[in-house]
């Protein structure tokens, strides 16, 4: 590095908290100051609460982070940084330790790796993501890009690819958990010469990034693990099926993509070796069951996408009636760095059983949300409190689900659970693709359960009855409750519908659909008996069920509760000594949006339901 670079964090991430203008007003700046400096572009570096980003790098010296930017914190910073050379306190997140003895550090400031969101992390998947511009393929060779290909097209067997990815213990990262060397195998011995390998990029979980921002910041990662596995099991015609929704991501691969053929990593007679391989990037449309194999080959050949009954499987007859084999963006990002490092070293990391690291996208009710990487069979609490910053405004953890849609509500009670395959299981949840939505005191766990199986059941492609019908009926029950209409028998009713969906459905949708409503049942059923039996929400949350009230020492007549009703059902509130003309809210004619109780600048208004009573 010759000169001085400004690195600018322009995920979606970054660009939705701003990005784009610290980028120009970067430019802008450094022009103005007259100094000769690179001003690029990178991705996600994980730290959403703290975006947007921009890295310092002066020639000699660390690189310094700073964080929370607007784009008129950037003159202060680079005539500080640049022109001066010390770093500017005011933004400074941190700086990353000196690679060689050569290099610099600053003076009292804090290194970025001992940062409480980053000191437990394991960057595999996400190693490169924030630190390399996705669009420039150089980058990604320098920090050891298409080695691990490499070296499997000409130095290995396809045998003894699968047999390292085996030894690894790689299971499949986008929800069931397969062993991956195994589900290569099964495609490798299926018959035939014409076969297909499948990046499953439909991320559609509410509350999911993992494989955005993989693929925004680090796609050459993704081409790069199929390009071994299509090595190893023979195939030579590949497909990245991502959401439409995902412009940024379908642009990055498609760059990618091209890069990759003119260096010869794609295409015809790769490394000399005789093997052949293409990908195409094909766009979904937004369907969450596309997400299911046999529904995803269906889109990519045109078809409505509709899951199909197994066997056959994939391996054995997939898309276009071809062997394929599909894994997700996270599961083929890990396979370089495996076939580079060894199998045994991934197994070093996670349990016996769940080898290797996870990606999480922490939201919710978490300080700090964003993108994490961590070994497998660290305690959620850990992630929850000591990466994740714990709850906001101080407030109680309730629960945390994990899975998506389709995974469990684990309370708070069982915090020192492991974050593996079989623990979350035995609690009735899953590890999914990487979704942890975190909840607190203030969350109705029933109108969770109803949040999550109104989607399902809205996601369902309506080819088999007890998914299409089943739920729908749960979430007539379930909507029934909240709006305080349950009757007994209710919850004996959701149990024994919700047992009968997962048995009987055809695809995964189905199948985990009513595992929100189970767990939540299992775990906080008082919630639900308070509901049905008492019509109260003991969370305050269902709007069927509360009223509010002004308390006349606390209102201070300001009037804001007044303006801001959207059905002028508040009376008073201005003018008068204390105690008099308070405000009052006509129960009758309010419809309980919650605008006053948000809007209060004096916690002077309450919301109650039964003999409960929260401010906000």
């Amino acid at each position: 590095m010759s000169k001085p670079q400004i690195i600018i964090g322009m995920a979606t991430c970054g660009l939705a908290a701003g990005g784009k203008a610290v980028y120009n007003k970067a430019i802008e700046e450094a022009g103005r100051l007259g100094i000769d400096v690179e001003v690029r572009k990178t991705g996600c570096v994980g730290m959403c609460h703290r975006e947007p980003l921009m890295d310092i790098i002066i020639p000699g010296r660390t690189r310094v982070s700073y964080s929370d930017l607007k784009a008129e914190h950037v003159p202060a910073i680079l005539e500080s940084h640049l022109k001066n050379g010390e770093v500017y306190k005011d933004r400074l997140l941190g700086q990353f330790k000196p690679s060689s003895p050569d290099i610099q550090p600053y003076p009292d400031t804090q290194y970025y790796d001992e940062l409480d969101y980053n000191r437990k992390q394991h960057k595999i998947v996400l190693k490169n993501c924030g630190f390399i511009d996705p669009t420039k393929i150089d980058e990604y060779i320098a920090r050891g890009g298409y080695e691990g290909a490499k070296k499997a097209i000409t130095t290995l067997t396809p045998e003894q690819i699968i047999d390292e990815v085996k030894k690894s213990g790689l299971r499949g990262r986008g929800g069931a958990g397969f062993p991956t060397g195994m589900k290569w195998q099964f495609c490798k011995n299926s018959p035939g010469n014409e076969k297909y390998i499948i990046c499953n990029a439909d991320e559609g979980d509410p509350g999911a990034f993992m494989d955005r921002s993989v693929l925004e910041g680090d796609p050459h990662a993704v081409i790069e693990g199929m390009l071994i596995g299509g090595f190893a099991i023979g195939a030579t015609h590949g497909y990245i099926y991502c959401r439409a929704e995902y412009p940024l991501a379908v642009e990055h691969l498609n760059i990618a993509i091209e890069q990759a053929i003119e260096r010869g990593f794609l295409g015809k007679d790769i490394f000399g070796s005789g093997f052949d391989l293409e990908i195409i990037v094909k766009e979904g449309a937004g369907a969450f069951v596309c997400g299911e194999e046999t529904a995803l080959m269906n889109s990519i050949e045109g078809k409505r996408g509709m899951p199909n009954p197994r066997p056959p499987f994939p391996a054995q007859k997939g898309v276009w009636g071809k062997p394929s084999n599909i894994n997700n963006v996270e599961t083929w990002a890990n396979v370089p760095q495996i076939i580079t490092n060894g199998g045994a070293w991934y197994a070093s990391f996670g349990t016996e059983k769940s080898k290797g690291t996870k990606v999480f996208a922490l939201t919710g009710k978490i300080n700090r949300t964003g993108l994490v990487e961590v070994p497998n069979g660290i305690p959620l609490k850990e992630i929850i409190y000591d990466i994740g910053g714990g709850i906001i405004g101080g407030k109680k953890l309730k629960a945390v689900q994990t899975g998506g849609p389709s995974g469990g509500c684990i309370p708070s009670s069982f915090m020192d659970t492991m974050v593996d395959y079989e623990s979350l299981a035995a609690l009735g949840s899953i590890v999914g693709s990487g979704g942890m939505v975190v909840m607190d005191e203030d969350t109705c766990m029933v109108d969770m359960a109803r949040y999550f199986q109104a989607f399902c059941q809205d996601e369902s492609c309506g080819k088999c009855t007890p998914c299409r019908v089943g739920t729908k009926r749960l979430l007539e029950i379930l909507e029934r409750i909240v709006a305080g209409n349950g009757r007994e028998g209710d919850i004996e009713l959701l149990l024994d519908l919700g047992s009968q969906v997962k048995i009987t459905s055809l695809c995964g949708l189905g199948q985990t659909a009513p595992n929100p409503v189970i767990t939540t049942i299992k775990y906080f059923r008082d919630e639900y008996e308070a509901h049905i039996k008492d019509k109260t929400c003991p969370a305050c949350a269902c709007s069927a069920l509360i009223h509010f009230e002004v308390t006349p020492d606390l209102c201070t007549k300001c009037g804001i509760c007044v303006k801001n009703c959207p059905v002028n059902c508040i009376s008073g509130g201005t003018g008068g000594k204390k105690g008099e003309k308070i405000a009052f809210i006509g129960d009758e004619a309010c419809i309980r949006c919650g605008v006053c109780f948000e809007k209060c600048p004096f916690d002077a208004i309450f919301k109650y339901s039964g003999g409960v009573k929260k401010t906000s």
